[in-house]
């Protein structure tokens, strides 16, 4: 993307420096990362990335200023799983693009999905330093935005995730958290701002009050940075210790009624140059004759699950009345493939990360490599130059 640095990149490029990568990676996680990375961090194009950004927050103020949207989307969030006291917006927000070719041939970002739930707010800054350091890279490169150093960044997480509280009673809540590909950002988060991971079917309540047991005593949590995806509850039939729906005296870093309102549900109600055709399944009026062009997805699955890219009659036909709602069929991107490696033309997706505590910012990327149909890394197995990346850039 920066055609100087990618040459270079490439042509002292050492598989040795890339098993230098993973152990360094491995040791300031503390564990073994379990997804690919890519053999590359990729250069992005300043203007790029504040388009790309500007972009996010278009799309995100166009929903959380919408009254009408949030009276819309009220419905999408399942009554088993509405949570009082929700705030007047999101707290972390993903919006995720492709890169593509317009009819003039100009690339253009284009709107993948987007998601009020967090990623790896203190994994991928981490990635993106060993790049550097491991690669022995410029020094100029950047890779958190909104003009954050690192320790306005650090700074910033702990308003958003720990606030005015003992960091004792703060936790991130997962589903078997140790089980997690993501346990990497869970051990990274706990160093950053001293917080525990705690299993979501380890919490219990007692009144109005939520606690975990550590060492034999019994903690109170003042609040939860939720990483829990009711999608996985649901699939696994997890069993709470306590009720979603009561009135309980803990703050949500992060509500997560958001994690309803915004999704893959907000986009059929998006009006941007950057949102691809998308349609609730059960309001399509008639079934494109060119399915090859589109993909059907459900609107609450995490890692691709249960997407199909050029669905057939047969698998529309096939989702249950009852289950349409819950599905959108949505016209395909044809990735550009603008990363140069040794294999070739390699596409891109860019992830980029908001957190919203007085303003909106975006402050980082993450950045998916593939050649594959989808660009998650399961889809892009045996295959290398693919996987997680980061994007770094240069201030013009």
């Amino acid at each position: 993307m920066i055609p100087s640095l990618r040459r270079q990149f490439n042509a002292n490029y050492k598989s040795e420096k890339y098993q230098a990568l993973l152990k360094r990676m491995e040791k300031r996680c503390g564990v073994p990362i379990k997804f690919r990375l890519s053999e590359t961090p990729c250069f992005l194009p300043k203007p790029l990335i504040d388009q790309m950004s500007g972009y996010g927050k278009e799309l995100i103020h166009q929903l959380v200023d919408s009254s009408e949207y949030r009276a819309i989307s009220s419905e999408s969030i399942p009554a088993e799983f509405r949570v009082p006291g929700e705030t007047a917006h999101p707290m972390f927000i993903q919006v995720d693009f492709g890169l593509v070719r317009d009819k003039q041939g100009e690339l253009r970002p284009k709107l993948v999905e987007l998601q009020a739930f967090p990623s790896l707010y203190a994994y991928q800054n981490v990635l993106a330093q060993t790049y550097i350091d491991v690669f022995g890279l410029d020094r100029r490169l950047r890779y958190l935005l909104s003009g954050l150093e690192e320790t306005a960044y650090v700074s910033l997480l702990r308003q958003a995730i720990v606030g005015d509280h003992d960091p004792e009673n703060v936790v991130l809540m997962e589903i078997d958290p140790m089980d997690q590909k993501t346990l990497p950002d869970f051990l990274l988060t706990e160093k950053m701002l001293g917080i525990k991971t705690v299993c979501i079917t380890e919490i219990k309540e007692k009144g109005k009050q939520l606690f975990y047991e550590s060492k034999g005593k019994r903690v109170p949590i003042r609040r939860i940075y939720n990483r829990a995806i009711v999608d996985e509850l649901e699939r696994k039939g997890v069993k709470l210790g306590f009720d979603l729906r009561d009135e309980l005296e803990v703050e949500w870093a992060g509500h997560p009624n958001w994690y309803f309102r915004i999704s893959k549900y907000s986009i059929p109600y998006l009006r941007h140059e950057s949102v691809p055709k998308t349609w609730f399944l059960d309001k399509l009026d008639h079934i494109p004759e060119d399915l090859e062009n589109y993909a059907l997805k459900p609107l609450y699955s995490f890692a691709g699950l249960g997407v199909i890219i050029a669905p057939t009659k047969k698998d529309i036909d096939a989702v249950p009345a009852d289950r349409r709602s819950q599905y959108i069929l949505q016209e395909r991107l044809h990735f550009e493939p603008v990363i140069e490696t040794p294999f070739g033309g390699t596409k891109v997706e860019v992830r980029v990360m908001y957190v919203w505590v007085d303003e909106l910012l975006p402050v980082l990327t993450i950045l998916r490599m593939g050649r594959g149909l989808m660009m998650g890394v399961d889809h892009n197995r045996n295959m290398e130059w693919v996987g997680s990346s980061a994007g770094l850039y240069l201030e013009e």
